[in-house]
């Protein structure tokens, strides 16, 4: 059940990219104000909601702006001209890519992502291209300060019928579910003393594309130039980078 994890070191360096880029605060607000029109403003029978409210208050949001995200998604505003779009493409050396996107415009958030994708010699496909190579999973991680006892979580996890239990090289854990059982193998693991540094649902690749360093640059900055649009929420690739590259690139 315990394996490593292929793409745990592009997560890492997208979570430092987002910090430092300041995008996860605009990030958090699109997901709350979605999640609130789609489930209602109540985190009690909203589940995606408050998995969102949770990760704006481990990013240190603060509560007003938060309620204001809320709110919006509850009304009848601005927020009913956002709506959620994927887009899937191949990027350098064939590598798959899925971009999440929540846009009020979705002639202007293509076009960004389309060129994104020809200057970075990638191609952006048509819907299905790529979706084959990925599935829908929830996934739960414990940093590595956090200290967790790799036995005790893997018994936990088994019992809440996750399906895996993965550990990463920095001595992290990441814990898969299915899409449909995620909220309760979280909230199984919680109760049994479990507190997850991050959870969420993912893209998670069923094959990988290794890269040596100068396909990894190429894909990178692909993924980077994705990411650092406004409307983008989320890329999933199934590169496969090494932690030597990684280290190297930055």
């Amino acid at each position: 059940m315990a394996g490593h994890s292929k793409w745990a070191n592009i997560k890492h360096r997208k979570e430092r990219q987002d910090a430092k880029r300041g995008k996860i605060f605009t990030k958090w607000i699109r997901e709350l104000t979605v999640a609130a029109k789609q489930g209602g403003a109540d985190p009690a029978s909203n589940p995606r909601l408050r998995l969102a409210l949770d990760k704006a208050l481990g990013a240190n949001m603060s509560r007003d702006i938060i309620d204001r995200a809320v709110a919006r998604g509850a009304g009848t505003n601005e927020s009913d001209n956002v709506e959620e779009l994927s887009y899937e493409g191949y990027g350098p050396g064939g590598v798959a890519i899925m971009v999440e996107a929540m846009t009020d415009n979705r002639n202007r958030t293509a076009a960004a992502v389309r060129h994104a994708f020809a200057k970075c010699g990638g191609n952006l496909g048509t819907d299905g291209s790529v979706a084959y190579l990925f599935e829908r999973k929830g996934q739960i991680s414990f940093a590595a300060d956090l200290g967790v006892n790799e036995e005790a979580l893997m018994e936990a996890a088994m019992e809440a019928d996750a399906d895996d239990v993965v550990g990463n090289d920095d001595g992290s854990f990441d814990v898969f579910t299915s899409f449909n059982s995620f909220y309760a193998v979280r909230n199984a693991l919680e109760e049994a003393g479990f507190k997850a540094s991050d959870a969420e649902i993912v893209m998670q690749p069923t094959t990988s594309a290794e890269l040596d360093q100068e396909g990894a640059e190429k894909v990178l900055k692909l993924i980077d130039m994705l990411e650092d649009l406004d409307d983008v929420q989320n890329v999933y690739s199934n590169a496969e980078i090494s932690d030597e590259i990684m280290e190297k690139l930055g």
